[in-house]
């Protein structure tokens, strides 16, 4: 039995006794089988009563008595329930046995790998693509957490069986470009930044080194291509620094040169989806449920940004693509609607695209919003935050929030080594495993391992609620990954960690007394570090063995 196992077969068992009720026909939707919130409304709790009351004409506590005979017959042969109780409407709650606990403990301490057992049963080949920042200035803050909101669901993609490759569109074509190049070259010459033109001191920096290589100020093109050049490199390098990585960088000056844009354009004429009005080329968007039309040429022959995206996402779905998900900022909630009704004017599903729009983050220190670098301009550098709380404490702070919602960033809470702090907290739980276990090592118990099944004294309560929450782990990572919610590996490990510390506040690990208590706890905390660690892996987080 695995871990996977011991929750999968309590939830079939529960499904059987519905289906036996109903003469063999299945419930939809499938009962669901769910952690109580207090503890004496037993381990695991069902609503198929609920479910089955309509279909079968009777009311749900009567119809949750007749599931309780059900399962003392399935559960109670194999000595798995303690008890069963029909409590409120008509939920069925089980209480399990320590039987039932010793086996599953021994299927956690045996797994060897707890996300081995989570794969989806329609694997996709996935596109992830972000933060995609634009490469006139520096990585900031915002662009940090859709790095690591993108990186965290590639991971999770991963984890249940998706292959998955990142990439990073740079927009290097455009009137940007030009304003760019007009920026660099007034500092050559000793000038202030043009009207909406690009400030900040590492403007000052491009120029010095740009003409030092030999590029002269009225030479625009070269300082514009020049100029973002050096700007990807410090993307490179700060995204390495920040653990993201990055399979490819798609160019839109690319896109262009190599005909793709003429190519779509080509394609949605053909296919009726684009007209002219008042000197401009526009994309007849309302057709596939967008608000209003698109211009994608506008009047005086210059296409809009919309026209080489249109180009790019096709290409993408060319490439053999199932899913192409897109991490944007908090600005971009009308582009979904025209991205999905161009892919299905070009012939694609529009269904193949996914957009996921991240709302902002602030950084914050006493209080109050905070500026930590002149030398980046007028924003919070991705660089300046991780010299000042470090990879980990950054990548937790953006991701243990929704990214719907707007992050406050605290630097005091993020630099502070105390349980107020979430992300010290879960990894010093994983520190304190990894001292009790070495602690250990010269018992016969640390040293003969094992799986704690042969525990004959009774399971405290806190044990069962820390076996209870790992045993939790593989169905939290396929919902994460199904949402693209990275926020709840992180609410998860917060309870794991909780669940430890109480586990450990109340009951003696290493000289426990009792046949078979030491080892088992240590095989209990085994499956928690490890657990704990393949969490923070998820989120691109260390989990150090001491602290």
């Amino acid at each position: 039995m695995t871990a996977t196992d011991s929750i999968s077969e309590l939830r079939g068992a529960v499904e059987e006794a519905a289906r036996a009720l109903r003469d063999g026909e299945r419930t939809e939707p499938p009962p669901t089988l769910d952690r109580p919130p207090k503890p004496e409304l037993g381990d695991y709790s069902s609503n198929a009563a609920m479910l089955l009351a309509g279909p079968l004409g009777d009311n749900p506590r009567a119809v949750a008595e007749r599931l309780r005979a059900e399962l003392e017959g399935s559960l109670g042969d194999g000595g798995d329930i303690d008890r069963i109780e029909v409590a409120g409407p008509g939920f069925v709650n089980l209480f399990l046995s320590d039987a039932w606990y010793r086996r599953a403990l021994a299927a956690l301490a045996g797994s060897g790998d707890a996300l081995a057992a989570v794969a989806t049963d329609a694997p996709e080949r996935v596109l992830v693509e972000g933060p995609s920042a634009n490469p006139t200035g520096p990585l900031h803050v915002g662009g940090g957490r859709l790095a690591a909101y993108g990186d965290a669901v590639v991971r999770l993609l991963e984890a249940v069986g998706h292959e998955v490759e990142r990439e990073y569109y740079v927009n290097d074509a455009g009137a940007q470009v030009g304003t760019f190049a007009d920026s660099i070259g007034a500092r050559m010459k000793g000038e202030g930044p043009p009207e909406n033109g690009y400030g900040g001191e590492y403007v000052s920096e491009l120029a010095e080194r740009i003409a030092a290589e030999g590029i002269g100020p009225e030479d625009r093109e070269a300082l514009g291509l020049r100029g973002i050049e050096l700007m990807l490199e410090g993307v490179r390098e700060t995204l390495g620094r920040f653990g993201v990585g990055i399979d490819t960088f798609a160019s839109e000056r690319a896109i262009y040169a190599r005909g793709e844009v003429e190519s779509a354009l080509a394609r949605l004429d053909a296919g009726g989806h684009t007209y002219r009005s008042d000197d401009a080329l526009w994309l007849r968007t309302t057709s596939f449920g967008d608000d209003k039309d698109r211009v994608l040429i506008k009047s005086d022959g210059e296409p809009t940004y919309l026209t080489a995206d249109v180009a790019y996402h096709w290409d993408k779905l060319q490439r053999g693509f199932d899913r192409l998900i897109d991490v944007l900022g908090a600005d971009h909630h009308g582009y979904v609607g025209r991205i999905r009704a161009a892919i299905a004017a070009l012939g694609g599903d529009p269904d193949a695209f996914e957009a996921q729009i991240m709302n902002l983050v602030h950084v914050v220190e006493g209080g109050e919003r905070v500026q930590m670098s002149k030398r980046s301009g007028d924003f919070v550098s991705l660089d300046d935050l991780l010299d000042d709380i470090g990879v980990d404490a950054t990548r937790w702070f953006m991701l243990w929030r929704s990214h719907e919602t707007t992050v406050d960033l605290d630097l005091e809470l993020a630099r502070s080594q105390s349980s107020d702090n979430p992300v010290y907290y879960v990894q010093y739980a994983h520190a304190r495993i990894a001292s009790i276990l070495r602690k250990a090592e010269g018992s016969a118990a640390g040293a003969a391992g094992g799986d704690g099944g042969d525990r004959i004294v009774p399971l405290e309560p806190g044990e069962k609620a820390l076996i209870k929450r790992l045993l939790q782990f593989p169905d939290e990572v396929r919902e994460s990954a199904a949402r693209r919610a990275p926020h709840r590996i992180c609410a998860y490990s917060t309870a794991v960690a909780a669940d430890f510390h109480s586990f450990y506040r109340d009951c003696q690990v290493v000289g426990a007394e009792g046949e078979g208590v030491e080892r088992s706890r240590l095989a209990l905390c085994r499956a928690a570090k490890r657990t704990i660690a393949e969490a923070l892996g998820l989120l691109g987080i260390s989990a150090p063995e001491r602290m």
